[in-house]
């Protein structure tokens, strides 16, 4: 049987690394380029707030999840149970933040490159099949993304039983938590839209559909339901 320490162990490093092998060098995570410039997203998203969201926001994620993993492994080999269980809420923030931006910015791509376009495929039937149109998925995602109350998350996800579903999470908290896999994620943390909507978020919700980069989301979809 395992020790205490070896679950426990196991369990926050596959939190903080799940899905981002792509973004880590030598062991420590780093903040993963973007697939367009900052101004791509206009007016959607404004290249100030796409600069501070990824180059101060997500990147204090990053470097706050590094400290907390050196700390770990300190502890680790010393040890020492109690840290590792103290570190525990900081490495699921950060890890969760570093996950659910890594996601977030390969959701989003310029109107002028695809971005809102849902073509046929096993995707688009999939959503008409549980929700009628997009129109009425977006209008359940937008509903409960505006319901969340503080900061969090909205969700486009495959639940455990291999449906689509829309979930919320709180914070920095991830689907897989719950047991689901994203496919799409909405930010709902003020600093997502604040420079440019104020305090009128719904046009967020609302204009951010815009800018979706579906050939993403159905890629997602895809490697999910391979799964089942």
């Amino acid at each position: 049987m395992l020790s205490t320490k070896t679950l426990f162990a196991r369990t926050v490093q596959t939190t903080a690394r799940r899905a981002l092998g792509t973004t880590t060098t030598r062991g420590k995570h780093t903040v993963p380029d973007l697939d367009y410039d900052y101004n791509e997203l206009e007016p959607v998203i404004s290249a100030k707030i796409m600069q501070l969201h990824h180059d101060k926001h997500h990147a204090t994620y990053v470097a706050n999840l590094n400290v907390a993993e050196e700390k770990l492994h300190e502890a680790q080999a010393k040890g020492d149970v109690a840290a590792q269980v103290a570190l525990q809420p900081a490495i699921n923030f950060n890890g969760g933040g570093h996950v659910n931006h890594t996601i977030f910015w390969k959701n989003l791509i310029g109107e002028k490159n695809g971005g809102g376009q849902l073509h046929d495929g096993v995707l688009k039937s999939a959503i008409e099949n549980k929700y009628g149109s997009l129109d009425k998925l977006q209008q359940v995602v937008n509903g409960k993304t505006a319901g969340i109350f503080g900061s969090g998350w909205g969700w486009l996800t495959v639940n455990p039983s291999g449906q689509l579903d829309v979930v919320t999470t709180a914070n920095q908290d991830m689907p897989s938590n719950i047991g689901h896999i994203p496919l799409l994620g909405v930010d709902a943390w003020e600093h997502a839209y604040y420079l440019d909507y104020n305090n009128v978020k719904a046009d967020y919700f609302k204009n951010i559909w815009r800018v979706i980069n579906w050939k993403d989301v159905a890629r997602r979809y895809d490697e999910a339901m391979s799964k089942f």
